[in-house]
């Protein structure tokens, strides 16, 4: 397989007789290990009965649960991860047991592990081959015991069991032979509802009265509420159920609904936002407190036992917050709080005293550091549609005629939101204005500007993207001819789109695992998605009947148009967004003689968990950016090597 040759003197050659900008003005590089490398410590978690902290902390340089015991400076590591890191877990609720996921160089079979505490042992505990098993519930009345499903008996589906902590056994919980896709214990601890998809890209909520009952339709949304729409919790005596709904309105409200009579009552709601976040007593199960998604992260009180602490957990410090977890007494929480130019800081917060303690913060440098700030701002779609994104520009110089980074979400059914990001900070660390922009077809405003990206992959998504460059243009922030687009997984897409469907707008482009033919893309979906596919068939097309049309969306198929240079990142244990994705259209560009430098990694699946990895392909997309757009880059280190392009068959 080609590759660019004289990477490293090129660039640096570029900056040399092109400088964008005045370098002194910006602030001093901010090593990429510094935004990139393993947090200190991130995602705190309090036992069950207040004894113990948890959280992730590097062992050895690899990303690992450790435990202190509260009061104390007893710090341990209690996983022993030798490779790619633990990036969740859980508390069971005996206070005994840590739980956690891990997959195989990200090919998403997830095995589900339990550390012992007190014997100082782990036990796999679904130690099955090619199988994905994800955790579902946790229950404080039943601590030995957790609800797990398992694709094993089918690998498109997933069976509920019922996981003994101590000694490791599986007992059958719920068996899905009805094309569930997600489930939904009682306090009981019994799966009593479950998410079902239908043939036209909508869901049916299903419920039964107990384990042994049928299933009964309790009720269902079209495709419109299809992703604005589903079950939340159980409340305390199971008569009831707590969803999002946007059925009958445009946004997705917190509504109660009785299991019998059917009859809704909306609890909390927002004409301009979905419910984004909830906040539910784990005794009670009453929800307290519901978030909205605007510019900024907006709580709402239903609770007036949790007033006076929401009110004193805003007076703590500035920046958007959020609960973790909180002990059985419910005197300790664990909270958040996120701000654009710092790290995450993470507190307990003593109810009684109403009083918060910092426990520490996920990177402690970045507090030393002159970091970028993001801007909410709000414009409007050729079509007339009101987008809202983020714009951040690099401190210590003028935001005018900068080079133009647009950094494009994945998902697409996401968005991005306030709060620190290390790429943003990255990019505009390196003198990059970074725009940033919800494109319809993102999620959390409402379902019409998410249904309005239906069937528009690389169609109006895109010309939203096109018309943001343009208003960043108009407002002297974008030197029009220093543009690239930048992105993953449907970013990565949106990435190549932008060089194929409008070669004269962008100087370069960086796709990070991004599907390059949609018909090719829809046909190697991972088993477990395949009962959502007529999710994918309304949303994006249908392979087969939409054949012509998907084409026509289709990067690989004009690849004649791409006029600027790629850079192309993979893990070639992708089972989202197969590595034949990238390496076709590698391929193709290759033959047609257009500039391209490929990375695949072949320890990684859909994005990049091992900091080795990271690190690497960062060194080399700032290289890429540095040379096409003239921003500023940190010379790789020896350790940044890039990874030996695989042959294409």
């Amino acid at each position: 397989m080609k590759c660019t040759v004289l990477w490293l003197a090129v660039a640096t050659l570029a900056l040399l007789v092109r400088p964008a900008f005045a370098p002194a003005e910006l602030p001093p590089l901010i090593p990429r290990q510094v935004l990139f490398g393993n947090p200190d410590h991130i995602s705190p978690t309090i036992s069950p009965d207040g004894k113990r902290l948890a959280y992730l902390a590097p062992d050895d340089g690899v990303l690992n649960v450790w435990i202190r015991t509260i009061g104390q400076t007893d710090d341990r590591a209690v996983t022993k991860d030798r490779k790619r890191g633990i990036r969740s877990y859980f508390w069971a609720e005996n206070n005994r047991h840590i739980l956690y996921s891990q997959d195989r160089d990200g090919d998403e079979n997830w095995h589900v592990y339990a550390v012992d505490l007190d014997a100082g042992n782990e036990r796999d505990l679904t130690p099955f081959e090619n199988v994905q098993a994800r955790i579902i519930a946790t229950e404080r009345n039943f601590p030995d015991e957790i609800l797990v499903s398992i694709n094993q008996r089918d690998p498109q589906l997933h069976d509920v069991y019922r996981c003994d902590l101590l000694s490791g056994e599986l007992k059958p919980a719920a068996e899905n032979d009805r094309g569930f896709v997600g489930w939904l214990a009682d306090p009981q601890f019994q799966i009593r509802a479950a998410l079902k998809p239908t043939r036209n890209g909508g869901t049916l909520l299903q419920v039964r009265d107990d384990a042994d009952s049928t299933w009964r339709t309790l009720l269902g949304w079209g495709p419109e509420d299809a992703l604005t729409s589903g079950p939340v919790a159980f409340t305390a005596d199971g008569a009831s159920m707590h969803i999002i709904s946007s059925a009958e309105v445009n946004t997705g409200q917190l509504r109660l609904i009785d299991l019998q009579t059917r009859k809704q009552s909306v609890l909390a709601a927002d004409d301009e936002a979905d419910v984004a976040g909830l906040l539910i007593h784990p005794q009670r199960h009453v929800v307290q407190a519901v978030s909205f998604k605007k510019d900024r992260a907006v709580w709402k009180v239903l609770d007036d036992t949790v007033a006076g602490d929401f009110e004193a957990i805003r007076g703590i410090r500035t920046g958007d917050f959020g609960v973790i977890n909180r002990d059985h007494t419910d005197r300790t929480w664990l909270l958040y709080y996120e701000t654009d130019d710092g790290p995450i800081y993470y507190y307990a917060y003593d109810r009684e005293r109403r009083k918060g303690e910092l426990l520490f913060t996920s990177r402690p440098e970045l507090e030393r550091l002159t970091l970028a700030t993001m801007k909410p701002i709000v414009l409007t779609a050729r079509d007339g549609l009101t987008l809202h994104g983020y714009l951040t520009t690099p401190p210590g110089v003028p935001a005018k005629n900068l080079p133009l980074v647009v950094d494009v979400h994945g998902g697409p059914w996401y968005r991005d939101s306030w709060g620190y990001d290390g790429e943003v900070q990255w990019l505009a660390n390196r003198g990059y204005a970074v725009l940033q922009v919800n494109f319809r077809g993102s999620t959390g405003y409402g379902k019409k500007f998410l249904n309005a990206g239906n069937r528009e992959w690389g169609g109006k998504m895109h010309d939203d993207l096109i018309d943001a460059v343009q208003w960043a243009v108009e407002q002297g922030v974008a030197d029009p001819a220093r543009i690239g687009i930048y992105g993953g997984s449907y970013g990565g897409y949106a990435a190549l789109v932008g060089l194929t469907f409008t070669p004269d707008v962008f100087a370069c482009g960086v796709s990070i695992v991004g599907p390059s033919n949609l018909i090719t893309f829809m046909k190697t979906i991972p088993p477990y998605w395949k009962p959502i596919e007529p999710i994918f068939f309304d949303r994006v097309g249908h392979p087969k009947k939409d054949a012509e049309f998907l084409k026509s969306r289709s990067p690989l198929y004009q690849v004649d148009r791409i006029r600027k240079p790629l850079l192309i990142a993979q893990g070639a244990n992708d089972p989202r967004v197969k590595k034949s994705e990238s390496r076709q259209i590698v391929e193709a560009l290759e033959q047609a003689g257009k500039v391209v430098k490929y990375l695949e990694y072949a320890d990684e699946g859909h994005g990049f968990a091992r900091p080795e990895n990271r690190l690497d392909f960062f060194a080399h997309a700032e290289q890429f950016l540095a040379e096409h757009l003239g921003g500023r880059f940190e010379p790789p280190s020896s350790d940044e090597a890039a990874p030996a392009p695989p042959k294409v068959d």
